[in-house]
């Protein structure tokens, strides 16, 4: 028979459980469980057996318990302790924290629109034959849904939209959507925030790709070239344009006086006999139009197979 624990004991368990987590584990995920039934948490346990482990704990208690852990972990208390208000649990995990949170996410479980619940999502009622007999129609008239007896039963004329996200369900609403077998809203843990290795970040985060950051990097390089070319201060990412602005003026100033070297003289040349631009752009687009064609003909040449001979199949039709 097993022995019941007090509540001072399952405290120190609870401590010493949190403390060996945050010793092993340098990534964790943050969830809310609002709605999460025991049964849904178990299955959820299941799908992540073998590299992660979740925590669940009235987040107030996890709260004041934080207070009192080893100067150790006082660096990962200091991050999580500002996120524990509420019904929140804890992924540990040593896995891809991406695959984690997708893996979290399949555990979804339809639920019906209970009196109070505040939902979490626009509910719409679809148009169409609700199966219900005229008697029913009062549901839909307190509620102003245009209806219709048809055959026998309540249709549905268009769609309407019942409840507004943020809103309560009243106790017309969730009578309706039971009648009706609707279960417009569904329950599980939602990752809010995401610790890795000492820092915290919105899981959003974790979308990004590669393409992504490269963007954005590419962004902020430009930035760091505009601050920098606007204020003369010389670094790697403004270095090629202040180079290039550079021999814009030595050329500039070449134009202007005598001084001349081999790269300014064609400037010189073209600014003496402007009739030299027309002359040279055609030369140049026709030259860039013949190497087009030329490899144009090179693949066609490399596309049509060449035709066996008899002396490559090892006979003769003559002999």
């Amino acid at each position: 028979m097993a022995i019941k624990r007090t509540k001072a004991e399952k405290k120190v368990a609870y401590d010493k459980k949190l403390c060996q987590l945050l010793d092993e584990y340098t990534k964790v995920l943050i969830a809310v469980a609002d709605n999460v039934g025991s049964n849904q948490l178990q299955e959820i346990r299941k799908g992540l057996r073998g590299d992660s482990i979740v925590l669940m704990g009235q987040g107030a208690r996890r709260q004041h318990r934080q207070q009192g852990l080893p100067r150790a972990h006082a660096p990962p208390r200091r991050k999580f302790t500002f996120f524990f208000h509420g019904n929140v649990g804890l992924i540990f995990t040593k896995g891809d924290l991406k695959e984690v949170r997708e893996e979290v996410a399949k555990y979804k479980v339809g639920a019906p629109a209970r009196v109070g619940l505040v939902a979490p999502v626009d509910v719409v009622v679809p148009p169409g034959n609700t199966g219900l007999d005229p008697s029913q129609t009062s549901f839909f008239q307190v509620l102003n849904i245009p209806t219709k007896i048809n055959k026998g039963t309540v249709e549905i004329i268009t769609p309407v939209e019942l409840i507004k996200k943020g809103d309560k369900v009243g106790s017309s609403e969730s009578a309706l959507l039971a009648k009706l077998g609707i279960r417009p809203f569904s329950y599980g843990l939602v990752i809010t925030n995401v610790y890795d290795s000492g820092s915290v970040f919105s899981p959003e985060v974790l979308d990004l790709t590669e393409e992504d950051l490269m963007e954005k990097f590419a962004s902020g390089v430009s930035m760091v070239a505009s601050v920098s070319l606007a204020i003369s201060y010389p670094t790697i990412a403004a270095a090629p344009h202040m180079f290039l602005n550079g021999y814009k003026n030595v050329l500039a100033v070449a134009v202007e006086t005598e001084y001349s070297y081999p790269h300014a003289d064609k400037i010189k040349e073209y600014l003496k006999d402007p009739s030299k631009f027309a002359v040279a752009a055609p030369v140049a687009a026709a030259d860039s139009g013949a190497a087009a064609v030329a490899a144009s003909k090179e693949e066609e040449k490399k596309e049509e197979p060449e035709e066996e001979s008899d002396g490559d199949l090892g006979m003769s039709l003559f002999d």
